[in-house]
C-alpha cells in the first residue's frame, strides 16, 4: 500500500538539518558509517543517531545496512542527490558573497565538448575576462553524458553539449547551436596526401586507425559511415579514450584519427599534422547550450552565457 503523501513542509516537521545533508554525502562517498562520521568530525554513535532520528521522523529507511557497510536505497539516493544540489547552491552563495565583498564578480563553471570549446569558448573567455578581470571561469572538457550529469547535480552552471534522448527533457533548457563537423587527420607527409585529391571512403578502409573505444560518439560515427556505404569497418584499429594518445599516435606514425574540425584546424598549423581531404562532409549530431530549467544562473554565469550567444550569432 502506498504511504501518505509528504506535506510541503515535511523537512521542517522532520527537523532536517544541513548536518543531515552533509552526512548523506559522506555516506554516499564512503559507504561506511565510521569513515563517514570521521570525515565530518563526528563520533560513530552521533552519526548513527543523527541518521536514525531522521529515518524515524520520516517513517522510511534511507540507507541499507550491511555487514560490510552502508549504502543508500532509492529514498536515500533521492535525498542525497538533492542534498548535493542544495549544498552546492549554498557554497556558491558564500563564494558570491565573498566575491561581492572583495569587488569580484563570482565564479562560473562551464562544461563543453570539443568543437564549441575552440570555436566559441576561447574567444568568449578572452573578451569576458578583459571586461571583467576578476570573474573566475572554470572549464570542463568532457563527453556530453558526463557534462549533463554534472549540470544536473549542480557542478556546472551550464554546458555546451548534446542532450540525449535518454534524458528527461523537462528538467533542462536546451538551445541548439548546430552540428559538429569532423575531420580526419594524419601526419604531415602521410602517403594519402600524395593522392593530390580528396580521399574516397574505400581508400580509408585499409588505413591504420587510432580511434576512441566502441560506444563513444566519434567511434560509432566512424563505424556507421562505413556501414552506411556498404563497406566493412577498418580492422587495424588501436583504441584509446585519451585524445592525447590518439594525436600522439598520428603525429609520429601513419595512423589516421578523427577529431572535431575546429580542433583539427589548430593542429594543422603545427607542421606535424594535416587535415586529410575527404570527398564527403562528415558531422555528428547537433550540440547546444544545456542548463537546468529550475536553477537560475548567477550574474557571472549569465554574463558568460550572453557572450556565448552573441558569439554564436557572429560565427553563424
Amino acid at each position: 500500500m502506498p504511504g501518505k503523501p509528504f506535506p510541503t513542509d515535511w523537512f521542517l516537521r522532520a527537523r532536517l538539518k544541513l548536518r543531515h545533508m552533509q552526512l548523506f554525502l559522506a555516506l554516499d562517498e564512503h559507504r561506511n558509517l565510521h569513515r563517514a562520521a570521521a570525515s565530518l568530525n563526528l563520533s560513530q554513535p552521533a552519526a548513527s543517531k543523527l541518521l536514525s532520528d531522521l529515518e524515524d521522523a520520516l517513517g522510511i529507511q534511507l540507507f541499507d545496512r550491511h555487514p560490510r557497510g552502508i549504502e543508500p536505497n532509492r529514498y536515500g539516493a533521492l535525498l542525497t542527490r538533492h542534498a548535493r544540489l542544495i549544498l552546492s547552491e549554498l557554497g556558491e552563495v558564500g563564494a558570491e558573497l565573498t566575491a561581492l565583498q572583495a569587488g569580484h564578480s563570482g565564479r562560473v563553471q562551464i562544461g563543453t565538448v570539443t568543437a564549441p570549446a575552440v570555436e566559441y569558448l576561447v574567444p568568449v573567455i578572452d573578451r569576458v575576462q578583459q571586461a571583467h578581470p576578476r570573474l573566475r571561469i572554470a572549464v570542463e572538457l568532457e563527453t556530453s553524458d558526463v557534462l549533463i550529469d554534472h549540470v544536473q547535480h549542480g557542478r556546472l552552471d551550464f554546458a555546451l553539449a548534446r542532450l540525449s534522448k535518454a534524458r528527461d527533457p523537462s528538467a533542462f533548457l536546451y538551445e541548439e547551436i548546430g552540428e559538429e563537423e569532423l575531420s580526419f587527420i594524419c601526419r604531415d607527409g602521410h602517403p594519402l596526401q600524395a593522392l593530390g585529391r580528396p580521399a574516397e571512403l574505400e581508400e580509408l578502409i585499409g588505413q591504420r586507425w587510432a580511434l576512441p573505444p566502441r560506444g563513444t560518439l566519434l567511434r560509432d560515427r566512424v563505424d556507421s559511415m562505413f556501414r552506411s556505404a556498404g563497406l566493412p569497418e577498418p580492422t587495424q584499429v588501436v583504441e584509446s579514450a585519451s585524445p592525447v594518445m590518439l594525436t600522439a599516435m598520428v603525429a609520429s606514425t601513419d595512423f589516421v584519427t578523427v577529431i572535431a574540425r575546429a580542433m583539427a584546424a589548430l593542429f594543422q598549423g603545427q607542421d606535424r599534422f594535416a587535415i586529410l581531404p575527404f570527398s564527403q562532409r562528415f558531422t555528428v549530431e547537433p550540440f547546444g547550450i544545456v542548463r537546468l530549467r529550475d536553477r537560475p544562473l548567477s550574474p557571472g554565469a549569465a554574463t558568460v552565457l550572453d557572450a556565448i550567444r552573441a558569439a554564436i550569432v557572429t560565427v553563424g
